[in-house]
This record gives structure tokens, sequence and C-alpha cells, in this order.
């Protein structure tokens, strides 16, 4: 079969088709590109908005500052109790303050879900809460137990008029507790060789890379002792006569709140909701909690979550713990 002369009909009508062919690949392909462009663009002020709505966030969002009508205040203190927290004594005592000074306020509810933290942080805002009480005298000051209100979390509740709790609340570990590891061994093994150098006979107090000092152990036996007397003292200060003759409830145990309201660490069962709407009278919760800015909290915990972890593992940031 013979190839058509280029200029015979079937070839311009093969250039004719092939040309269109070209041209819809080339539409195409450019309406593509103008589409991802198109959903970039779109995402990249979703970006911006999303950022500049992290940046403007206030700090004391879903806070009860202002409230309209009579309400029960409601301050929780949730996690560790640390300077560097939500739980911080900073955070918990404006919230008080705010929740104390609101004409509207009946009564305020503190509810603790924490296993306690620092022995600083916990008393600050005893403290305080002993003080607003004082400055404040007909306000009603409950703390209701959620989950966990052990050591450091129990300190502050104990400032309260009443301890509520749920029947399996956690209860108690009054206590104190510091811990540390020894590395001794396994850097002889290593082979590798410690190299302190410090002035002052005690710097390296419990340097977890030499060999346990006796002295040493009784000093910060000494200091635990004192700091547990200190806690003994204000829970007792804050019970009173509730508390029975029982040194068991000091030696760091645990309850359920069901066994705490026979022991006198709880008065009662109750949940935030019903403490306000059976014994404060007002069934309406306003939150006072302070939060951290959005922002603080997205960065903050993304980059602590590994050192976090760390510190955890390793000891190094825990110091005197009330847990």
């Amino acid at each position: 079969m013979s190839e058509l002369p280029n200029n015979s009909p079937a070839s311009d009508e093969r250039w004719a088709r092939d040309t269109l062919s070209t041209l819809a690949l080339a539409a195409i392909t450019e309406q593509r590109r103008a589409r991802r462009w198109s959903i970039f663009f779109k995402l990249l002020f979703f970006a911006y908005l999303v950022t500049l709505l992290i940046l403007v966030w206030p700090d004391d969002v879903g806070s009860g500052a202002v409230s309209a009508k009579k309400h029960t205040a409601l301050v929780r203190v949730e996690g560790l109790i640390a300077s560097s927290t939500e739980a911080s004594a900073k955070n918990v005592i404006e919230a008080l303050r705010k929740a104390f000074k609101d004409e509207k306020t009946a009564g305020v509810i503190i509810e603790i879900n924490s296993p306690g933290g620092s022995p600083v942080q916990a008393g600050e805002i005893y403290d305080e809460i002993r003080k607003l009480r004082q400055q404040y005298p007909k306000m009603p000051v409950h703390a209701v137990a959620s989950d966990v209100c052990a050591s450091g979390g129990y300190y502050i509740a104990a400032a309260a008029q009443k301890i509520h709790a749920n029947r399996a609340s956690i209860i108690g570990s009054i206590g104190v507790r510091m811990d540390s590891f020894g590395f001794t061994d396994a850097m002889n093994k290593l082979g590798v060789e410690r190299r302190a150098y410090t002035a002052g006979d005690s710097k390296d107090f419990l340097d977890p890379f030499k060999p346990v000092n006796p002295a040493e152990v009784q000093h910060l036996q000494g200091m635990l002792d004192a700091i547990h007397r200190q806690f003994i003292a204000a829970v007792k200060e804050g019970r009173g006569e509730r508390l029975p003759d029982n040194p068991q409830l000091f030696s760091g145990l645990m309850w359920t709140g069901e066994q705490s309201v026979g022991l006198g660490l709880v008065d009662a069962l109750g949940s935030s909701r019903s403490v306000a709407e059976e014994i404060i009278g007002e069934k309406t919760l306003v939150d006072y909690t302070k939060h951290s800015r959005l922002v603080d909290r997205l960065f903050d915990g993304a980059q602590s979550q590994l050192g976090a972890v760390l510190r955890q593992a390793l000891r190094l940031d825990e110091g005197v713990q009330w847990r």
C-alpha cells in the first residue's frame, strides 16, 4: 500500500487531529498546574490563619473571669504540680483569686486530679487557699478529688473546708520521696573514669557516679523528714479533729475514696457537679482554670516530650517530690 501524499485530505485530517490532541493535552497540563498552585496557596493561606489564631489566642480563654449570673467557680489542679506545668502555683493562685473576687461566685470548688509534685508549689497553693478563706470568710470552699488526689495534690485539698471524692478515687500518699541512681559499677565495666572538680566538700552531694556516702544519705534523710513534718502539720491544720490518731495516715499509703471517708481524709463522696448543686446551691459551673496559650502548648509540648521522657528516666530534675 502506497503512502498518502503529504497534501492529501487524509494527511491534513491526521495533522489536524494530532494538533488538537497536542493542544488539548497542553490545556489539561496547564489546568492541572494551575489547580496545584491554587491548592498550594489555599493551604498556605489556611496555615497563615491558623498561625495567626494561635498567636493572638488569649491566655485566659475558657476561664470564667466574667459571668453574668450566680455560679459555682471551678478551679482545676490537673497533672504534675510544678513551676513549669499548668498546675503551677502561679496559674492556680491566679485562677483562685479571680474566682473569689467575682461577686457572682457563690462558692469555689477546687477539682484535683494530681499525683503530687513540688512541695514548694503545693505549699504556696495551700497557703493561698487558707489566706483567701480568711479574706472571704463567707465563701464556701470545697475540694473534689477526681481520679487521683495524692501527696501534693492532697496537701492542696487539705486547705479546703471539706474534701469530696469518688468512691474509687485514689487518696493519700502523705509522704516525701527523692529518687536517684548509682552508676559506679557500670562505669567500672565500661572503663569510664569519673572526673569532677569541686570547691566545697559536699558540692558533689549525691553524685550518682560515686559510691554511696552514709553521711550524705543521713543528711538527705534529715531533709526529707523535715519536709514530711511540714506536710503532716499542714494536713493536721487543715483537717483538724476530723483526723484520727493514726500514724498510718502519714506513712505514704494510699486508699480509695470510700475508705478515706472512714479514715477522716475525705468528708463525703461526691463530684464537682453534685457539690455545686446540692451543697453550694448553684449548679452552674464556671471554669476559672488558667490554661497556657495555644502557641505555648503546641511548641512547648513538641519540644519537651523527648526531654521529659529522658528526665523522667534519669530523674534529673525531680528533686524532692510529694508523691
